[in-house]
């Protein structure tokens, strides 16, 4: 069942020859996450594979989503329609802190994984790959994650297509970047992220000690403090990480260094991502049965899981030293399902589900075969540490 080989020999050939290059120059990752993470990796036994708090982190961010998906899936937890009981819809405080921490946990096992590597000398494209990989999913998991905080409150919240917007320009500074990677051969953090995963666990934190109503106030006139928070968010993304990426790119086009890729291949990346994008946003606005307020969780995942699947395919497609696709083939049926929804009212809420299931079952059939692949190939085991490497 696992046994598909999605990645072609000269990908293969390509991880053989591939070196991690990072520049990271975020004033909070180098004095403050960096030394801390280089200090508590000390106390973590060697026999702990890399990859394995890779994992950890992973599953911490879903012990969120269960969470939140038991206690708010309808995103009235801070507050909805008027009609609605609102005792009945309250998150228990414990949510808060529980939340918060398990997702600064997420962050920092994310940040010491690549540590812990490096101290037993197993770095290697099996991690990164795997790393990034799970970092495409988890970047999704936050906002999905934080909408619980602001619910459907018609005051002091956002319509939940705005949310959903929000979505997407928070994944895309991550996409972004690995489109300058693919252009460059180096990935440029951004200081954004390290403040960002400050900033969500802060949010969650804050609730538990102040109250659930803590949001909803207004910071001028009549803007609301989510409002102002969603402007904040596009800016970061159209402001700072987009402009910078287009630079960096301009630069290393400029330089000797660069490749003999043009333009037109340069962009490649973009047209898979814009088309997924552009079809789920005309469904979600034309849904006959208003497909994204009938099920916004469902609807966020669905995205989170297309968004993920795309950007572990030009990660997977970086590090082969490979042109990566130009559409993804989930892209298809996702056309399909909306012309058929869009034409079909009846049949759209069985078809929705149903895609999502399969675009699900298809991404994670996708990370296992690529990790089994690799591990294959290169004759290692993704989470157990050599015996030699132990000692």
């Amino acid at each position: 069942m696992f046994n598909y080989k999605y990645l072609s020999q000269n990908h293969l050939k390509g991880f053989d020859k591939y070196k991690y290059s990072a520049i990271d120059t975020s004033p909070l990752s180098n004095y403050v996450m960096h030394p801390s993470w280089n200090y508590c990796v000390q106390f973590i036994p060697k026999w702990i594979a890399p990859n394995l708090l890779t994992f950890a982190g992973f599953v911490c961010m879903v012990i969120d989503v269960v969470i939140l998906s038991i206690y708010d899936y309808k995103l009235y937890a801070s507050g909805g329609p008027a009609d609605r009981i609102i005792n009945e819809t309250e998150l228990p405080f414990w949510v808060y802190p529980v939340c918060g921490l398990l997702l600064f946990l997420a962050y920092n096992l994310d940040g010491i994984d690549g540590k812990q590597a490096r101290r037993i000398g197993v770095s290697g494209p099996l991690g990164e790959m795997f790393d990034h990989g799970l970092d495409s999913y988890i970047v999704f998991l936050i906002p999905y994650c934080l909408v619980s905080l602001f619910g459907r409150d018609h005051d002091f919240s956002i319509p939940t297509f705005r949310g959903f917007l929000l979505c997407v320009s928070i994944t895309l500074n991550f996409y972004t970047s690995h489109c300058e990677k693919y252009s460059t051969g180096t990935l440029f953090l951004p200081w954004g992220y390290d403040l960002s995963m400050w900033v969500a666990t802060i949010l969650f934190l804050v609730p538990y000690f102040l109250g659930r109503d803590v949001y909803k106030f207004y910071m001028f006139g009549d803007i609301t403090f989510v409002q102002f928070l969603e402007v904040l968010i596009h800016a970061t993304g159209l402001f700072t990480t987009l402009p910078v990426a287009i630079y960096n790119v301009y630069l290393y086009r400029k330089s000797q260094k660069s490749t003999k890729m043009t333009l037109l291949q340069a962009f490649k990346p973009v047209w898979s991502m814009l088309t997924m994008i552009l079809i789920l946003t005309t469904w979600a606005l034309h849904s006959p049965n208003d497909i994204m307020l009938y099920d916004p969780r469902a609807f966020f995942l669905l995205y989170g899981t297309l968004f993920s699947n795309i950007s572990s395919r030009l990660i997977v497609a970086i590090m082969g030293s490979q042109r990566c696709e130009a559409v993804c083939w989930l892209s298809y049926p996702l056309l399909v399902s909306t012309l058929v929804s869009l034409t079909w009212p009846a049949v759209e809420i069985v078809l929705f589900y149903g895609f999502t299931l399969i675009a699900i079952g298809a991404h994670v059939h996708y990370g296992i075969c690529v990790v089994q692949q690799i591990c294959s190939y290169l004759k290692i085991k993704c989470f157990v540490v050599p015996k030699e490497k132990i000692k």
